[in-house]
C-alpha cells in the first residue's frame, strides 16, 4: 500500500509539473522575439505574380477593419507598379456575398485578371491556382491580403511548400490587430521548408529587374 501511495504522489507531481510548463500557464511571462529583418526584394516581372487576397468593400473599410484600410495606399502603389511592368495579377474574394465588383475601387481588377471565389485561407485548395501560375511560367508570388493570419499565412506558406518564391510586404497585409500580423511575419521566416522561400519586405523595398 505504501508503494501505491508513493507511486501516486510521484505521478501527481509529474502531472502538475507538466501542466505548469504548458504554454497557457506561461502566457503572461512570454517574451516577444526580436522582429524579423526586412529585406529588399528584386523580382522579375515576367515570372512574378501579385496576389491581392480578399480586398473587398465587405472586408476592408475604415469602419470595420481600419488596419486594412490603412494599407490601401501602399497596395495601390504595388498594383500600379505591377501594371506598369505588365505583371500577372490574381485576386480573390472572401465572402459568399462578394463578387468581382466588390473589390475596392483603388485596387480594381482589370479585364482578364482572375478573381478566385471564396476558397478559405489557402487559395490553392479546391482551385487551379497552381496550374494557372505554372502554365504562365510564374516562379515568384508577391502575397498581400486583408487577413495576415489566414490568407497571407496559409496561401503564402503553401506557395513556398509548392516551390514558389514568396515575397510578403508587411505593409500589404493586415488583421484586426497587430498580433496576428506579427505572428504571420515571424512564422513565414521561421517555419521549416517555408523560411528559405520567403522574403519579408515592404512595398517601397520591392524593385523590378530584367
Amino acid at each position: 500500500m505504501l508503494k501505491f501511495w508513493t507511486g501516486l504522489a510521484v505521478a501527481l507531481a509529474l502531472t502538475t509539473g507538466a501542466q505548469a510548463q504548458a504554454v497557457l500557464d506561461d502566457w503572461s511571462s512570454l517574451k516577444f522575439p526580436d522582429p524579423p529583418p526586412l529585406k529588399a526584394a528584386s523580382v522579375d516581372p515576367k515570372t512574378t505574380a501579385l496576389l491581392l487576397l480578399d480586398f473587398t468593400t465587405q472586408t476592408c473599410t475604415k469602419e470595420r477593419r481600419p488596419r486594412c484600410a490603412a494599407t490601401v495606399p501602399k497596395l495601390k502603389k504595388l498594383l500600379d507598379d505591377a501594371r506598369a511592368h505588365k505583371m500577372y495579377v490574381v485576386y480573390s474574394i472572401a465572402t459568399a456575398d462578394s463578387t468581382a465588383k466588390d473589390i475596392l475601387p483603388e485596387l480594381t481588377a482589370a479585364p482578364g485578371d482572375p478573381v478566385l471565389p471564396p476558397l478559405g485561407p489557402d487559395k490553392f485548395i479546391n482551385s487551379d491556382l497552381e496550374k494557372t501560375l505554372k502554365d504562365k511560367g510564374i516562379q515568384t508570388l508577391i502575397v498581400t491580403g486583408t487577413a495576415a493570419n489566414t490568407s497571407v499565412l496559409h496561401t503564402g506558406g503553401e506557395a513556398a511548400l509548392r516551390g514558389f518564391k514568396v515575397v510578403v510586404p508587411v505593409d500589404g497585409m493586415s488583421s484586426n490587430d497587430a498580433f496576428p500580423e506579427a505572428y504571420t511575419a515571424w512564422h513565414l521566416v521561421n517555419a521549416a521548408r517555408i523560411m528559405n522561400q520567403v522574403t519579408l519586405t515592404k512595398v517601397d523595398m520591392v524593385t523590378y529587374g530584367n
